[in-house]
């Protein structure tokens, strides 16, 4: 089993412990570094890449977590960021996939949802916490909205992370049914990847 290694960024020391504890204890994950600015970050990946950096969005003085998204994935656009933070608001959400995050965790998820957003976010899933995936869904579900329901809870299930298999199986139709859905709702909403998807349609209400 190949170990999965996480760079955890958080200006508060004992969140950081909390957080290393909690994964550490997964015998496929291990957090082999620490930093407590944006600015450390940035650094600390340069000088050792993990498979992904969990960063908060608040990181006291320096740059916020946004603008170290935006560095770390410049420099290195295949590492993936996932967002662990306490801010919930679709603004946060929007600035932090528009700036590279593949994933957006609040920090009152629980163990197995931390788990899987790591593991998911490795494998190159985008992830949302629950009450966040609600919102998108809600939002995507007004009359206004050009998405076919069908669309709509494809979306949200899209902002879950699974897969097209996946989405096939929850949906009891075909991955080659699930790619057409993906197509119409990227053309629909002006984009052309799944990040680009949940972007937009969180912005949809003129969020920027």
């Amino acid at each position: 089993m190949s170990t999965i290694t996480v760079l955890l960024v958080d200006d508060h020391l004992v969140v950081r412990a909390g957080l290393r504890a909690l994964l550490d204890s997964q015998p496929d994950i291990e957090v082999t570094a620490e930093a407590e600015s944006g600015e450390q970050a940035v650094a600390t990946v340069a000088e050792q890449v993990p498979d992904l950096v969990m960063m908060d969005l608040s990181l006291g003085a320096g740059i916020d977590g946004i603008e170290a998204i935006r560095r770390i994935r410049a420099a290195h656009p295949d590492l993936p960021v996932l967002v662990f933070t306490t801010y919930d608001t679709d603004a946060d959400v929007v600035r932090a996939v528009d700036a590279g995050a593949i994933g957006y965790l609040l920090k009152d998820s629980t163990p197995p949802e931390i788990f899987g957003a790591v593991r998911g976010a490795v494998a190159g899933q985008s992830v949302l916490s629950p009450p966040v995936a609600a919102r998108l869904l809600h939002q995507m579900r007004r009359p206004d909205e050009a998405l076919t329901a069908r669309e709509a809870e494809l979306l949200t299930l899209l902002a879950e992370g699974l897969t097209n298999k996946e989405l096939g199986r929850r949906l009891f139709i075909s991955e080659a049914t699930v790619k057409t859905h993906l197509a119409h709702i990227y053309a629909k909403l002006g984009v052309d990847s799944r990040a680009g998807a949940v972007s937009a349609a969180l912005r949809r209400d003129g969020i920027r």
